[in-house]
């Protein structure tokens, strides 16, 4: 019986950006210099096979600094932590690696060097996200102001409003950040906003390639961890280009066959936590039960490359 024709379209950029690229040789490095186990506090990055990947070459996974041991090394995730963190870590004499990726330690750094001037911060951001957690813990309690929305903007309470600065979590949308930044503007006209951009160039790139590739496809898949922010934006930016039907898989057995039924292209991308081994098994679902064309969407060429950190470099 032959197979129905489908186009399917390939993002390009997709899958592993360079923070997390190095987050993860960060923990694999980590566990050759001092053997297992080592302690990760919180997922090093949102997906579940990269982290239970790891689990298995003997990373131990836990949410709070107090659960690990003295004596054994733990990572930080590359989504960032409160400054209180290392400190906790260093009261305790333990060795510890921060592999959070340097593009949120840019936020980080820049929050500080606003707050020294004397300025109040307004993140941008999802309340409860680790990234959202660590950027606002860099500064003390009631320096970091939280928004998610436009609305959010009318309700905020500020010190001084000609005294005011505003970051943004690096894995949100352009166009809702866009939305919220001119909320801000409108209220706060003295309102310092970042030096560059601070949404990161990977999630710029991938959500151009889903953009570009959203109006050719019947549908389209996003590979991605259901609490991973970047991979989530993915599927809203795919809807709102014009795709129909947006959704988010872990992987192929997630797949709604059902709702693909008549379906003759399809597009397929992965957030930026999403290793290529399951974009591959989501294609190979759909070259099983479809006669294949393969068409890649290219809207930009990364080749950026994080060091990890020198204690990691040295010999063991």
């Amino acid at each position: 019986m032959s197979k129905p024709p489908l186009t399917l379209y390939l993002a390009a950029p997709r899958g592993f950006c360079a923070g997390v690229d190095r987050a993860i040789k960060i923990v694999e490095m980590a566990i050759e210099k001092w053997g297992a186990p080592v302690f990760v506090r919180h997922e090093i990055v949102h997906n579940k096979f990269v982290v239970d990947s790891l689990r298995d070459k003997g990373a131990v996974f836990v949410e709070e600094l107090s659960e690990c041991p003295d004596d054994r090394p733990v990572i930080f995730s590359a989504h960032g932590v409160p400054k209180s963190v290392p400190s906790a870590a260093q009261a305790r004499n333990m060795v510890y690696v921060d592999a959070t990726c340097p593009l949120v330690s840019k936020v980080h750094i820049e929050a500080q060097r606003h707050h020294d001037a004397g300025l109040q911060m307004i993140m941008i951001g999802h309340e409860g996200h680790p990234e959202t957690v660590g950027t606002m813990g860099q500064l003390p309690e009631g320096e970091v102001l939280l928004v998610e929305v436009p609305e959010d903007v009318a309700a905020v309470h500020v010190r001084d409003e000609t005294k005011l600065a505003y970051v943004t979590q690096t894995t949100l949308s352009i166009d809702d950040t866009a939305d919220i930044v001119a909320a801000l503007q409108a209220r706060f006209p003295a309102i310092v906003g970042p030096h560059k951009e601070d949404i990161c160039y990977a999630t710029t790139n991938r959500q151009e390639a889903v953009k570009a590739m959203a109006p050719k496809c019947d549908a389209m898949l996003v590979v991605g961890a259901p609490n991973s922010s970047n991979s989530k934006r993915l599927v809203e930016v795919g809807s709102r280009a014009g795709c129909s039907y947006a959704q988010l898989v872990q992987r192929a057995d997630d797949i709604d066959w059902r709702a693909l039924d008549g379906i003759t292209s399809i597009g397929i991308t992965a957030g930026a936590s999403a290793p290529e081994v399951l974009i591959n098994e989501v294609i190979d679902a759909f070259k099983s039960r479809y006669d294949v064309t393969e068409e890649l969407v290219e809207t930009a060429v990364e080749n950026v490359e994080f060091k990890v950190p020198r204690v990691l470099r040295q010999t063991a």
